[in-house]
């Protein structure tokens, strides 16, 4: 498999969650909007060389799904419109908008934990791993319940503050 082609694939996953969510929200359901991610994602991964690198990936992807839903709403000629196009519009441009911005968000995370002491990243680590709980990291460390959470609260408003501080100086990452 070509490296570009993994890079994509990547980069389509990665903002799978960004997009339906972009849909749902203009669609309100969920079977419409599965549907609708699935044409995205179609349209998307033939139209992968269109993709210019550097660029945001989900404000891509979310105008392609734009597009999938102005079609679908096109379509549906019986049934009477909620919103005129104009408000439409208006609803899809500020919901991408949020989309990319969830995008700016996880990047942020990302350098944040990066930036944890490795004590502080391996508990957060710890705690999120599937089936994981505060009762079992106290017991495997020794420590009581009180203690953990405590650490994990102190961590999670550090995170929060880094995030933060992050996203106002507009540099994620």
């Amino acid at each position: 498999m070509r490296r570009d082609t993994e890079e994509f694939i990547e980069l389509l996953t990665g903002s799978q969650s960004a997009v339906f969510g972009y849909i749902v929200s203009l669609c309100h359901d969920h079977a419409l909007a599965k549907d609708i991610l699935q044409e995205t994602n179609l349209t998307l991964w033939r139209k992968a060389e269109d993709f210019e690198a550097g660029t945001s990936f989900p404000a891509w992807a979310c105008r392609t799904a734009y597009f999938h839903l102005l079609n679908h709403r096109r379509k549906q000629t019986r049934e009477q419109l909620v919103f005129d196009e104009e408000v439409f519009d208006y609803l899809a441009e500020r919901q991408e908008e949020r989309a990319v911005g969830s995008d700016r968000r996880l990047e942020a995370l990302r350098a944040c934990v990066a930036a944890l002491p490795a004590a502080q990243r391996e508990l957060i680590e710890r705690r999120y791993q599937p089936g994981a709980s505060v009762r079992d990291i106290a017991r495997d460390d020794g420590k009581s319940e009180g203690a953990v959470s405590q650490a994990l609260f102190r961590i999670r408003a550090a995170l929060q503050r880094c995030i933060e501080k992050r996203l106002m100086k507009g540099d994620p990452a």
